[in-house]
This record gives C-alpha cells, sequence and structure tokens, in this order.
C-alpha cells in the first residue's frame, strides 16, 4: 500500500481562513498607524511655525500674520513630507499682531485622518478639531 503525503483541502481552508482573520485585524490597525505617524509632519511644521512666532515677537513686539515674514517662501508652507498645509490667522478678540493660530491643513492621504485640522495658537493651545467625537481630546490627536 502506498502512503500519500501532503494537504488535505480542508487543511488549506482553514489555513486561508487563519490568514484572512489576521488580516481583517491587522490591516485597519497599518491604516491608524500610518495617519498617526504622518500627523507628526504637520505637528514638526506648526511648532516650527510658533517658534518663529515668538522669536518675531520678542524682536517686534506683534505676531505676523504672513508667513513669508516667518522666512517661509509662500504665506501657506507646506510640510516637509507634504502632508500639510498650513494657514495662519487672527484669533477671534483679538487685536491685530497680538495673536495668531496656526492651523495645518491635511492634504492628499492624510485628508482622511479623523483629526482633521490640526491648530496651534499664542498661548500653546492645541486643538484636534476631530471630525469623530470619540477622538476629541489632544491625547488622540496630539
Amino acid at each position: 500500500m502506498r502512503r500519500t503525503s501532503g494537504f488535505t483541502l480542508i487543511e488549506l481552508m482553514i489555513v486561508v481562513a487563519i490568514i484572512a482573520i489576521l488580516a481583517a485585524i491587522a490591516i485597519p490597525w497599518w491604516g491608524q498607524y500610518t495617519y498617526r505617524a504622518r500627523r507628526a509632519d504637520g505637528q514638526k511644521l506648526l511648532v516650527h511655525i510658533a517658534q518663529m512666532e515668538e522669536r518675531y515677537y520678542t524682536d517686534y513686539n506683534y505676531y505676523p500674520l504672513a508667513a513669508s515674514s516667518l522666512g517661509y517662501t509662500t504665506n501657506t508652507p507646506v510640510s516637509e513630507n507634504g502632508y500639510y498645509q498650513v494657514s495662519l490667522a487672527l484669533p477671534a478678540a483679538t487685536s491685530t499682531g497680538q495673536g495668531y493660530v496656526a492651523t495645518a491643513k491635511p492634504l492628499g492621504p492624510q485628508a482622511n485622518d479623523r483629526c482633521g485640522n490640526l491648530s496651534l495658537d499664542n498661548t500653546g493651545q492645541k486643538l484636534p478639531a476631530p471630525t469623530n467625537t470619540a477622538a476629541n481630546s489632544n491625547g488622540n490627536c496630539w
């Protein structure tokens, strides 16, 4: 009698099912991880702009609302990896030159991030502005 060796169809189907379950768990986690990693690109630019604003304020006693005054080539600088574009605005109820809000808008594949726009103002307040209210804390977006 000859003995056969190999995999049966049932064994193969079990392996395929296990791989499908692992993929169903891993792929969403990987997607959230990439959003979080790209978010650091925008945070880095916001912190750099805040530093430049403070230096400017130290010298001239007001905050400029034009990024070109801070040494950028445009008034809406784009982050190093191109995932965020920052704009500067005057905060509500603040006189001109006495405050700023830097807002980083996600671009390209980062536009679907649940945190949405990231903001940093002259008082150091970080605003995640999430589109998902369950993520409405700085710990999740900053």
